[in-house]
């Protein structure tokens, strides 16, 4: 190899990992726009994530997809995002599960079984699309976005799916969330049962913290410790999805395969080490706890924006309206289910 050859190939390297490093960068870089955005009032009640999947649909809608940095892109969209999933296992404690939750599991394990099968059901009525349908039930019953981006690798959906679930899952638990709190002076209801109430039919952790919080710390703890039942719940939630995926696959080429997600076993040792190891033998301060919650959710931001560069306006359209109609009907029906079950 000439010495210009060998220049021109360290050259492309060169390239190529700048290019892998910009579009990651890119993606941050949305985030921030998305977390900025959701600091004006009205936005602020959306959260980061959604806001930042918003800018990014917009983005794609104006300027179109930016290929020179699709392989950063990717990574955020693919890789970062089983990490965003590994560290989210820090969130739940399985020791308080375990202890203080088993009563609330029953009735958790019921709110999943519901949503998904209210969700197919509609989803079916309507002739919704499957993925989207089935992606947005998984997120009405277990835990919104992060429950959506564990499932979305198992059935095989296109990032745009992922993309508009997560919009979708994000938009209709800010709705319902703020709704609770408006009610909730209204309901016959003492804080703990409110807080149960909040915990086991709300989509996402953040939605059941701005539900419960004004009924008080016993109506948040209770709903929190609700909630963390559904997120250990999509563990085996998971596997029984690889297994029907399997049955659906047999016989089928290889390429349909299921691939086992590895990031499930670093969600559970991630479960086990922040109840069993932190705190307990290593002592770690609440500000780093904090600061790795803060660091999840910018990468789960960032992998988000990375889905959300590849929905258009015209998948939008054909692709969500129906599904919104039937997540609509599931959370309201959920919110029935659930109030006559605490």
């Amino acid at each position: 190899m000439t010495a210009q050859a060998s220049q021109q190939k360290k050259q492309s390297k060169l390239n190529t990992s700048g290019k892998w490093i910009g579009g990651i960068v890119f993606t941050f870089f949305i985030a921030m726009l998305g977390f900025l955005l959701a600091k004006v009032p009205g936005f602020n009640q959306v959260g980061q994530l959604a806001c930042a999947i918003i800018i990014a649909v917009i983005y794609r809608q104006i300027f179109g997809y930016p290929e020179a940095l699709r392989s950063g892109i990717t990574f955020s969209s693919k890789k970062l995002l089983r990490l965003a999933i590994i560290l989210y296992g820090l969130k739940l404690n399985i020791d308080t599960v375990f202890h203080d939750g088993l009563g609330l599991l029953v009735r958790d394990a019921f709110v999943i079984l519901f949503a998904i099968g209210v969700m197919v059901w509609l989803g079916k009525l309507f002739k919704a699309d499957k993925n989207i349908t089935l992606l947005l039930g998984v997120g009405t019953g277990v835990c919104g976005a992060a429950a959506i981006a564990a499932v979305a690798p198992i059935i095989k959906t296109k990032d745009e799916d992922t993309a508009i679930s997560v919009g979708i899952i994000a938009m209709m638990g800010t709705v319902f969330a703020i709704g609770y709190s408006l009610i909730q002076p209204l309901l016959p209801l003492v804080p703990v049962e409110y807080g149960i109430w909040s915990g086991i039919s709300l989509h996402e952790l953040a939605h059941v913290a701005i539900a419960a919080e004004p009924a008080g710390e016993d109506a948040l703890a209770v709903a929190l410790l609700a909630k963390l039942g559904r997120v250990f719940l999509l563990v085996p939630l998971c596997f029984i999805l690889i297994y029907i995926m399997k049955i659906k696959n047999k016989g089928e080429q290889g390429q349909n395969k299921v691939e086992f997600p590895w990031f499930l076993i670093g969600f559970i040792l991630m479960s086990l080490i922040g109840s069993y190891v932190v705190g307990n033998i290593i002592p770690v301060s609440d500000s780093v706890m904090e600061g790795i919650s803060a660091a999840t959710t910018w990468i789960l931001t960032a992998a988000m924006v990375g889905l959300g560069l590849n929905v258009s306006i015209k998948d939008l359209r054909s692709k969500a309206l129906k599904p919104l109609l039937a997540i609509t009907v599931t959370s309201i029906l959920l919110s029935v289910a659930a109030y006559f079950i605490i």
